[in-house]
């Protein structure tokens, strides 16, 4: 006999199940449970069935109606998942971000010079191979921009995110963005390529891929590319390096230097310092140090992965108005499967009273319509995930923040995952099962001789 010590060690041991193994347990329990009613209830299956395709045209719309359900639900959850991804991979465990004091968005965040003039140097803080302290010093600013040539019915201004940075290769340490193309130069401007001295000079830019396609629509092209210009506020602007930020929301914003874009809009002031630590360990001792034993100033600061933990308030909103809206689309779903089986058994009285006489009892006829349920929910919810599942790299507009007002508009990709399947497969299923019931336990309760008159 297996030691019963070694059993409960064992089981002591493993790690607690996820959401997601619950889940996936939920949808393997549910077909081993349809599996389970095909056995006991001891109809043969080809039964089932033929009745499916003999009423074809209920079948059909009912499965219809599951594969749309479920088809929007995949998507819906594609999109959100998308969010979560965006804000997870867009933070740093090493990195600190510094905010003003009460301020849980850099919009809204104002840093005075002094406040944040020797952070950089503290111990724990990491040096370049040149020794510099990989710090990004940032003014964020959100411009509200007029659309070149709208489409009818579309709107006619956007948001554009614009950060201000002093020293571009640090910053893209600080943020591990990848550069195609060139960081601006120290000026950060360069004259128009006309050649015409009357002419303002451009303002040079590093922007996100995701930027590029939506500022490319504007002009007809697919993206914005190397030397590509483009208007922000009163000031044209020259690309002169995309950043392969894919998946983060940097992939949305506009850089280009500090005093430039602080003169441009206003804002002169640091909104935000983000400084990389030598590890994440090092990187929670100084955020308890800057919080509780740093007094030069008026500072807020967090680790970046918290921050950006904390933008995920518009994606819980996204997701409760999901859930409500799936519950409506599952009373429709559930009433549709009421009303198909209630029409079967109408239809098969007869059939009910003969499957009586040659020894099937309640339970088996209960089983037996409860599978034809079941099967329609099946292959509707499978259907449903495999359309939905399209939708996985699709680019969609959107806003994350806090839900305190503020937030960062966002290009981000849909991301359906095993996890979306199996949660839409186990709705579809509880759909079934539930919608089922009540006319299955009908069928169960027909007097022997009211089936057969």
């Amino acid at each position: 006999m297996f030691p019963m010590h070694l059993l409960l060690a064992a089981a002591t041991a493993a790690p607690p199940l996820t959401l997601a193994d619950k889940i996936v347990a939920g949808v393997i329990i549910s077909i081993c449970g349809i599996l389970m009613i095909a056995v006991l209830a001891r109809v043969p299956l080809i039964y089932n069935i033929r009745n499916l395709f003999v009423r074809w045209p209920i079948t059909l719309l009912t499965g219809s109606a599951f594969t749309l359900v479920v088809g929007l639900l995949v998507v819906m959850l594609g999109f959100v998942n998308g969010m979560y991804r965006l804000t997870e991979n867009s933070g740093n465990k090493e990195n600190i971000i510094i905010l003003g004091q009460g301020t849980q968005d850099e919009v809204f965040s104002s840093l005075g010079f002094a406040a944040v003039d020797d952070i950089e140097n503290l111990p724990g803080v990491m040096r370049d191979d040149q020794n510099r302290p990989v710090v990004s010093k940032e003014t964020y600013v959100i411009v509200n921009q007029p659309i070149t040539n709208p489409q009818p019915g579309r709107p006619k201004r956007r948001f554009l995110q614009l950060r201000g940075i002093e020293v571009p290769d640090l910053s893209g340490l600080v943020h591990r963005v990848e550069l195609q193309g060139e960081w601006f130069s120290t000026a950060g401007v360069r004259p128009d390529p006309s050649g015409d001295a009357s002419k303002p000079n451009l303002v040079e830019s590093v922007i996100g891929q995701g930027i590029a396609r939506t500022l490319a629509g504007d002009v007809g092209k697919e993206s914005l590319t190397i030397g590509d210009q483009f208007v922000v506020g009163d000031r044209r602007c020259v690309v002169v390096g995309l950043m392969l930020s894919r998946g983060k929301t940097f992939d949305s914003e506009i850089w280009a230097k500090r005093d430039l874009v602080g003169k441009s809009f206003g804002k002169e002031t640091y909104t935000t310092m983000v400084l990389r630590a030598t590890t994440g360990k090092e990187a929670k001792r100084l955020e308890d140090f800057l919080k509780n034993d740093y007094s030069k100033g008026s500072i807020d600061p967090m680790l970046e992965t918290k921050y950006f933990a904390n933008l995920n308030g518009t994606n819980q909103q996204f997701l409760y108005a999901i859930m409500v809206v799936a519950a409506v689309m599952a009373v429709g779903g559930v009433f549709g499967v009421t009303n198909t089986m209630f029409a079967a058994i109408a239809q098969r009285t007869k059939d009910i009273g003969v499957m009586r006489l040659i020894g099937f009892g309640r339970l088996q006829i209960l089983g037996s319509f409860m599978l034809e349920s079941l099967f329609i929910a099946l292959a509707g919810g499978a259907l449903g995930c495999l359309l939905g599942s399209f939708a996985d790299g699709w680019t969609a507009n959107s806003v994350v923040g806090s839900g305190q007002g503020g937030g960062k508009s966002v290009v981000l990709e849909l991301t359906v995952d095993w996890k979306i399947i199996a949660q839409c497969m186990l709705f579809s299923l509880v759909m079934g099962f539930i919608g089922g019931l009540m006319p299955a336990v009908s069928a169960m309760r027909l007097k022997l001789l009211d089936t057969l008159r």
